[in-house]
């Protein structure tokens, strides 16, 4: 029996060896809002792949906060950066785009986690931007496409979230297999794969990482509804879980808050 784990135990780890030897020589595209998650996500590719893209949306947010901070990243972690112009305001139905909607406080209470994973129409609160995650990952897959990219990275998580239904494994696993068969890539044998790295982390385990990795999440805006300096409320959903995490980790937080 014991020869038989160390023979499988060698094996897993030359098949990991070989894997990561085969990643250095590949690219990737990072969905970079400027947030938390996203430079997490930046910094795990760096140290992953040979070359990484950057790509943030300028999509019509509430405010351009964050896409500051995202070029700040972007030029730190020394990186290609795209911003890409598209107009999801004009449809309308998300307070983060509709400035006639007001973005609510964050409650924890309703966020779903391991002990009540389910998700009713209630509990998303307005802040969700229909299909943005399908829109972005769509132009991610263009810009893979272009730059020759094997992986795109997405900073979603499952654990601590507001419950977007654009965030689940199930849905990036649908995406995957869509972006396998719609594009040259994917038609010709150069697989494409959605990568989340903290798909089953906590905020708190995404910050251990990301200060594993170099981050310095100072840098970072989380706010929906930052002000003109880029400070942020400290009261929305995002707000929320950023304190949170910090919190439960036992690091203290960087972020700049509203008086």
């Amino acid at each position: 029996m014991t020869n038989v784990t160390s023979q499988s135990t060698s094996n897993n780890q030359a098949s990991d060896t070989d894997l990561n030897a085969l990643h250095k020589s590949q690219n990737a595209v990072v969905l970079l809002s400027g947030g938390l998650d996203s430079v997490t996500c930046l910094y795990w590719a760096k140290a992953r792949y040979a070359s990484v893209t950057a790509v943030s949306f300028n999509y019509g947010q509430r405010h351009n906060s964050e896409l500051v901070a995202a070029k700040t990243i972007a030029e730190t972690a020394a990186v290609n950066h795209r911003i890409i112009d598209i107009d999801i305001a004009q449809l309308g139905g998300s307070s983060l785009t509709d400035h006639s909607m007001m973005v609510p406080d964050g409650d924890a209470e309703k966020f779903p986690n391991k002990k009540r994973d389910e998700i009713d129409n209630d509990a998303i609160p307005n802040t969700y931007v229909p299909a943005r995650n399908t829109i972005f990952l769509s132009y991610a897959l263009a810009v893979a496409e272009v730059t020759d990219a094997n992986h795109i990275v997405i900073g979603v998580s499952s654990v601590d979230y507001s419950g977007y239904p654009d965030c689940r494994p199930e849905y990036i696993a649908a995406f995957e297999h869509m972006a396998n068969l719609a594009t040259k890539a994917g038609v010709t044998g150069h697989h494409l794969s959605i990568q989340t790295p903290l798909q089953q982390l906590s905020k708190a385990k995404t910050i251990e990482l990301g200060l594993s990795l170099g981050v310095d999440y100072g840098q970072t805006i989380s706010c929906y509804q930052a002000d003109a300096n880029g400070l942020a409320c400290g009261v929305c959903d995002s707000c929320t879980l950023r304190r949170q995490g910090f919190a439960q980790a036992g690091i203290a937080d960087p972020t700049h808050y509203q008086p």
